[in-house]
């Protein structure tokens, strides 16, 4: 079964656009590397065509993975998300109950998780402990440094 991937519509454009970008660009690059190393010779012995071939797997590996995301992504109508708890989209404004310091998240699907844009992946182990919770609800997070304990402030679209 196949997971549903819930983005923004602007990340499923630039999903779009790097499907497309790595098969009209980088697909056609890597085929004429490979025409060039076959062009020299022996195969046999040829380091440069090994590693195009390499590479051409790999491209075509990662192409196959970013369609298959492609293919179970839907796209979040924003006017539908419950805002008094916490969903993919969200921006939310915790407490860390430790050092007594404000953070903001924006819960995101893996794709498009930007830690310095403070887009988390609703997989990670904080957005999958702030999922679903209300303000004013604590949570405690197990992170691999340790344990973090949030209090959600705010949240927001």
């Amino acid at each position: 079964m196949t997971k549903i991937n819930y983005m923004t519509k602007q990340g499923f454009e630039d999903l779009k656009k790097e499907i497309e970008q790595l098969k009209t660009k980088e697909r056609p690059s890597i085929s004429k590397q490979i025409a060039e190393a076959r062009d020299k010779g022996d195969l046999s012995e040829n380091a440069e065509y090994d590693a195009a071939k390499e590479a051409q797997g790999l491209l075509e590996a990662k192409i196959a993975k970013l369609e298959t995301i492609l293919a179970s992504s839907r796209i979040m109508d924003t006017s539908k998300v419950d805002s008094s708890k916490v969903n993919i989209l969200s921006t939310v404004k915790c407490m860390n109950l430790k050092i007594k310091k404000e953070v903001s998240f924006t819960i995101v699907s893996e794709k498009e998780a930007n830690i310095k844009q403070n887009k988390i992946s609703s997989s990670s182990p904080i957005g999958k402990s702030l999922l679903g919770k209300k303000v004013g609800n604590k949570v405690e997070v197990r992170v691999p440094a340790g344990i973090i304990n949030f209090e959600i402030l705010e949240i927001s679209l």
